[in-house]
């Protein structure tokens, strides 16, 4: 039997960047208010947090800052790359991290057999806990929902799945066929509210880095079915959610969190910073909320 370990709001966490390093400041005081905000627990160090450009020192100096300032909740770490060797040396690199996050290899498109055999090998190479991600926007691949059974199934750690294909009859098949104790956590923020009607655990979320407080309010109001309350904050963050992502994750974000003042809106090539359209559209998101 799994123990449920991620359930719940966890935030996919911005990395900030100031005169092209990473600022340490930045991140630990977002780590600081993502703690006040109750959130349940942390992911650094995915696509949201730029890691693809990222090098080895400066992804353990991110872990350490957010496992030093996490008040004990788990801290989850990007690792996934497309190929074993790549996503080991992470594993190794980031060994102090609670669980892993490993995303569904990209560019190469492996079948399905191909993809339970890499989950199977990676798994077996760590005691830690291993969540798949399965994002086929950004990787070309998905992960089939008896693909990610059988792996729940066989595999002791891999304990869930942050689910962002969109195809929420293969998420709902997940859940109706998933072993006591495997996650199943959206990884879209407008997909939440479904899920966790049909039975899933929380999110892994972009717009909790830019308003955690309400996040973490909307996905408790909704696993404690409390749902008129969960379907009104859906209602409110939806403009959040939908604007977020008017440019690639995290262009939007950035300006967002530059526009609360919270860090610089600065980011790493091949990424740029948004258009003034998308300035603006942001800003008029986030006027209701200041």
């Amino acid at each position: 039997m799994k123990e449920l370990l991620l359930s719940g709001c966890g935030t996919a966490m911005f990395t900030p960047f100031k005169d092209g390093e990473v600022d340490v400041t930045a991140f630990a005081k977002t780590v600081d208010l993502q703690v006040e905000a109750g959130m349940d627990f942390l992911v650094p160090l995915g696509t949201t947090g730029e890691t693809p450009t990222l090098d080895d020192e400066e992804k353990l100096r991110i872990l350490n800052i957010a496992k030093a300032r996490c008040a004990g909740r788990p801290v989850m770490v990007g690792v996934g790359t497309n190929s074993v060797d790549g996503t080991l040396a992470n594993i190794r690199l980031l060994k102090d991290a609670d669980a892993f996050l490993v995303v569904v290899p990209y560019y190469n498109k492996p079948p399905q057999r191909g993809i339970y055999e890499y989950f199977k090998t990676i798994a077996a190479a760590t005691p830690k806990p291993v969540v798949i991600y399965n994002v086929p926007s950004r990787t070309g691949s998905n992960i089939e929902a008896g693909t990610t059974l059988a792996l729940a199934r066989d595999i002791p750690n891999i304990i869930g799945i942050k689910e962002a294909s969109g195809k929420l009859d293969q998420v709902k098949a997940i859940l109706d066929g998933r072993p006591e104790g495997f996650s199943v956590l959206s990884g879209n923020d407008d997909d939440t509210l479904q899920i966790i009607r049909d039975g899933g655990d929380g999110v892994v979320s972009v717009a909790s880095n830019v308003l955690p407080g309400p996040m973490v309010e909307f996905v408790h109001a909704a696993m404690e079915g409390k749902m008129a309350v969960a379907e009104e904050l859906d209602r409110k963050l939806h403009p959040l959610f939908k604007n977020l992502f008017v440019e690639p994750n995290p262009i939007p974000g950035k300006a967002a969190m530059a526009q609360l003042g919270l860090m610089e809106n600065s980011l790493r090539l091949p990424l740029v910073t948004a258009t003034p359209e998308t300035e603006k559209l942001i800003a008029e998101t986030l006027a209701p909320w200041k």
